[in-house]
């Protein structure tokens, strides 16, 4: 199948997303300049381990998916007074010359095949802009996909000696027919001295290919905290990273899955530190079973002036079926010998011996080992700071358990 979207995706369908958003010129020529880069990019790198490549992303029909002139959704978008939370057209209106400044700034519209044609083809999203020195809390983004492509931007500015706590979930409507393609691109700019939090809960139909890219510019002082949870769609190849620029900046990024039947997760998770004084914490926990399939990548990278960097990862991953398939690849690149930094990962099943305690002692099977997923999780639930997105999480576990 080819990945080229040329027989449906023209420059007349970019202008007219443009034009139906009312959008300034150097919108629509960086639009167009990554329209005329596909054919020259490649696909975004996949996670390989030693004789297999896990994820094929060449073989996905985009051109039977992509529908963007027909692009339908629900979308609820909130936050308190002080805070700007608005759809991509209001945002244009009020603060043109910030998305001009920062639109693009941190993830390349042209990094690889799907960040241009997200670029190209987006026509929803949200603005959060949060001013100098305003606490924020209880911002939300719900976006419920209701059509066969969706392209979605997420642009989050938070200024000095700021702070939010972001929350976005995204689901699929219950009269859209057939496969779909979702991609949502999500940069976060963190002044110095801000921070921001920002939780995601991914629970897309099970028809549906995922492509998200997350990525975060963490200034002096300043701390940006990523919270992922994936629990639906066919295939997700997904991006969360943070760019520790600023002397004594922080990042932590917790993720946690749940996959079954034949879904397929590809996670990528990637710190880079380049200030001085910064510290990263990558905590993800998942539970497969049935034949689903997934592959984690965490990469801690210390530049060379990375001075005093303290940098962790853990991974681990609960298979409940012989059928299912897991491999992770946790790596550390340092350059600049004044680091702590340590890395972990596991690929295993339910234990036998506390299976057989519980059974011994009266629990069924089946319940016993419901009982050792949800207690599997707890230590990733525990990094998750959003109450909301905590109990969210919980219940999602629960209904797939349920499944």
């Amino acid at each position: 199948m080819s990945t080229q979207v040329h027989a449906t995706i023209d420059e007349s369908t970019v202008r007219q997303i443009s034009d139906e958003l009312d959008e300034p010129d150097w919108l629509l020529e960086t639009r167009l300049d990554a329209l005329a880069a596909l054919d020259d990019l490649p696909m975004p790198s996949v996670i390989q381990t030693p004789g297999r490549k896990w994820t094929n992303l060449e073989d996905l029909d985009y051109e039977s998916l992509v529908d963007p002139l027909n692009a339908a959704e629900t979308k609820d978008q909130v936050g308190p007074d002080e805070v700007d939370v608005l759809s991509w057209s209001e945002a244009l209106a009020e603060h043109e010359e910030l998305l001009e400044e920062r639109f693009g700034s941190i993830v390349d519209p042209q990094e690889n095949y799907l960040t241009a044609l997200s670029t190209a083809l987006f026509s929803t999203g949200t603005v959060v802009y949060v001013p100098e020195g305003v606490d924020a809390e209880d911002v939300k983004i719900r976006t419920e996909m209701n059509s066969r492509s969706l392209f979605n931007y997420t642009l989050v500015v938070a200024e000095e000696s700021s702070s939010v706590t972001i929350l976005e979930r995204q689901s699929t409507g219950e009269h859209v027919e057939g496969e779909r393609y979702y991609s949502g691109i999500v940069e976060i700019d963190a002044a110095e001295n801000a921070q921001v939090q920002y939780g995601s809960l991914q629970n897309l139909s099970e028809e549906t290919y995922n492509f998200t890219l997350k990525r975060g510019d963490a200034g002096t002082y300043s701390k940006i905290n990523w919270i992922e949870g994936n629990i639906g769609s066919r295939l997700t190849k997904t991006e969360v990273s943070t760019e520790l620029n600023g002397d004594s900046s922080e990042s932590q990024i917790v993720g946690a899955f749940f996959g079954h039947n034949d879904q397929h997760f590809d996670l990528d998770v990637k710190v880079w530190h380049r200030g001085e004084h910064t510290t990263a914490d990558l905590v993800t926990r998942g539970v497969i079973d049935d034949v689903a399939r997934t592959v984690y990548e965490g990469v801690q990278d210390v530049g060379r002036d990375a001075w005093d960097t303290s940098s962790y990862q853990r991974e681990n991953t609960l298979m409940l079926s012989d059928e299912s398939e897991a491999d992770a690849s946790p790596k550390l690149i340092i350059n600049n010998h004044d680091t702590e930094a340590s890395h972990s990962a596991t690929v295993g099943q339910v234990d036998a011996e506390e299976l057989l305690y519980m059974t011994s002692r009266g629990i069924d099977e089946q319940q016993a080992t419901d009982m050792l997923v949800e207690g599997f999780f707890v230590p990733v639930l525990e990094e998750v700071a959003v109450d909301e997105l905590r109990e969210d999480l919980k219940a999602n576990v629960k209904q797939r358990l349920r499944d």
